[in-house]
Order: C-alpha cells, then sequence, then structure tokens
C-alpha cells in the first residue's frame, strides 16, 4: 500500500476545462484510520473540500467547491493512489460532477522539490 496521504499538498499535473481545478490549485491532504479529506483551493477555486474513505489504495469521496464567480458544484471521484519512483505520491482520478454535466480523468501529485 501507498504511504499514509495525512499532510500531504498535491497538485493537479495538467489543467482541466476552463472554470475548473487546474494547475494552480492545491490540495491538502489529512488522512486517519481509512478516512480521508482535503481543503483545495487555487487558480478558479476559491475553496473546495473532500471527504471520503481509503481502503488499501483506493479512494472514493465527494467533493464541493466554491468558484470565483460565485458558483458552487458538487461531485464524486474514485482514485488510486501510487508511489512514483523518486518516492511521490501520485493520485489517478476518475470523477463527475452530480450538481452538473461532465466527468472525466485527472492526476494529481505532489509538486517536485
Amino acid at each position: 500500500m501507498a504511504r499514509s496521504l495525512d499532510g500531504l499538498v498535491l497538485a493537479p499535473v495538467a489543467d482541466q476545462a476552463p472554470g475548473q481545478v487546474g494547475t494552480r490549485t492545491r490540495f491538502t491532504y489529512h488522512e486517519r484510520e481509512g478516512r480521508v479529506w482535503a481543503e483545495y483551493a487555487g487558480g478558479d477555486v476559491v475553496r473546495g473540500h473532500l471527504v471520503g474513505t481509503r481502503d488499501a489504495d483506493r479512494l472514493d469521496f465527494r467533493y464541493v467547491q466554491l468558484k470565483q464567480d460565485g458558483t458552487t458544484s458538487a461531485g464524486h471521484c474514485v482514485s488510486v493512489v501510487t508511489d512514483l519512483p523518486d518516492g511521490r505520491v501520485r493520485l489517478v482520478e476518475r470523477w463527475e460532477w452530480e450538481s452538473q454535466e461532465g466527468s472525466g480523468t485527472s492526476v494529481v501529485e505532489e509538486p517536485v522539490s
């Protein structure tokens, strides 16, 4: 199993669609006893939160966010946690909006120091 996410800061490796999470967004993760949560902000996202569970290297969580234009949105994501060869952590995510149309995949990882 990949190492704990507790205290890690992760960032997307590429921009998503305009107005969504992008390379300027930072996620600060917490993890305890199979539960995960994070706060995120940056780019078009003023404030976001996610909460869910971890089973081995699989995360299952829901997220909500407030954008710069004042709109809110929510969705569901399933991620796979992996350790990169250089020791950083990567999440490969399959997400889908629940408050609007849209779904996709993304990758977030610890930034290179």
